[in-house]
């Protein structure tokens, strides 16, 4: 087995490499304000990294999916916040906008959406239906040409710069059962609000926010595939979305390892460096161990999909490991530093923060266990 990159994914490397060398402390300014940066978000997709998989035709740059895990990896290293757009855009819009959307829907959104032209959110999530997507009470009655929305949806990332939502509600088909379909809406449609931004542990500059629909009416045209198929939107789109997350974390378990290392070979105590220390190697060991192994699960995860191989369970695996090591190696490299790795001024307490939350959104740990366990009793 061959495992090293090609040519074309090694130049994607190090041009995403370069380009989070270069807006690294811009990131970290947005973080410490807490604030969403457009700019940053304008030249993501000036640089090609908001459409990496998409057809040229709507302004992508086509690229194969693990050239895509690549960039979100070395993103994800210099800021977790700007690796959320690039996943946010690649894998929760552009994914399902190419494989549902019209011909028209992919002119106005597709495109805007890869070029940075068009800012986006993926609204499933609500107070009542978390990991049990198939129970959301969002709602969209026809009526004649026209759905009328009323509901609410919570933990929606960047909902609140968002101009454009993908939403997923209920369509109530009277006596018979009400099934979940696919919506397009504009922000600035009458009855649409943000409500509650929430104040997170991490990823500051990545809003987390509350949507609500009051009345708001989309037209028939908004429909993002077909009628009662939107369950089946939300997981094709899911399984690429954790393989993204996975890639993400991978970059953040590498960055608290180098932090650790850098400081190990540097910090002295009792007449020696501290990495001389057996206690301080094995911590290191463990780090490199499970960075290498996150990235080879997510990178198999992603050759899969890239192949048109079934991928589900590899994509689970891939997100449980990889999150749960970037926030294991967060935490030994807070422990390598000492008193200082608790402090804002080394960046490793921040890593710690960004990677918990990756354990927990496009599917818990334990959603993860689940799914693996259930591909699993089926022979997958």
């Amino acid at each position: 087995m061959d495992f090293r990159l090609n040519e074309e994914q090694e130049m994607v490397r190090n041009m995403a490499r370069q380009f989070a060398d270069d807006i690294r402390e811009e990131a970290m300014a947005a973080e410490k304000r807490g604030e969403f940066s457009r700019e940053l978000g304008k030249k993501l997709g000036e640089n090609g990294f908001l459409g990496m998989t998409v057809p040229e035709e709507y302004g992508g740059q086509e690229m194969d999916f693990l050239s895509y895990l690549v960039a979100t990896e070395e993103i994800s290293r210099a800021s977790a916040g700007q690796g959320m757009v690039v996943g946010l855009h690649n894998s929760l819009l552009n994914h399902p906008l190419l494989l549902y959307g019209t011909e028209e829907q992919k002119q106005k959104y597709l495109k805007g959406s890869a070029t940075g032209e068009l800012f986006g959110c993926y609204a499933l999530s609500e107070p009542d239906a978390g990991s049990d997507a198939s129970h959301i009470k969002t709602t969209a009655v026809k009526k004649g040409s026209e759905y009328v929305v009323n509901g609410t949806k919570i933990f929606i990332t960047n909902g609140s710069v968002a101009d454009f939502i993908i939403l997923f509600a209920k369509v109530d088909k009277g006596k018979r059962s009400r099934r979940m379909s696919a919506f397009i809406v504009d922000a600035d449609a009458p009855g649409f609000r943000v409500g509650t931004i929430e104040d997170k542990m991490g990823l500051k500059s990545s809003p987390t926010c509350e949507l609500i629909f009051e009345d708001v009416v989309v037209p028939e045209s908004a429909l993002l595939g077909e009628e009662g198929k939107g369950l089946r939107v939300a997981l094709d789109t899911l399984h690429g979305g954790r393989v993204a997350v996975a890639a993400s974390a991978v970059g953040m378990a590498e960055e608290a390892y180098q932090a650790g290392m850098k400081y190990a070979l540097e910090r002295e105590q009792f007449g020696h460096k501290i990495a001389d220390f057996q206690g301080i190697q094995w911590m290191l060991a463990d780090m490199r161990t499970a960075v290498d192994a996150a990235r080879h699960l997510t990178y198999y995860a992603g050759w899969r999909r890239e192949n048109g191989l079934p991928y589900s369970r590899e994509a689970s695996q891939a997100k449980l490991f990889a999150t749960e090591a970037a926030t294991r190696c967060a935490g030994a490299s807070i422990q390598i530093h000492g008193g200082y790795g608790y402090m804002r001024e080394y960046r490793v307490e921040q890593i710690y923060r960004d990677a918990k939350a990756a354990e927990i959104f496009e599917g818990t740990s334990e959603i993860q266990r689940s799914t693996i366990g259930r591909e699993l009793l089926r022979g997958n």
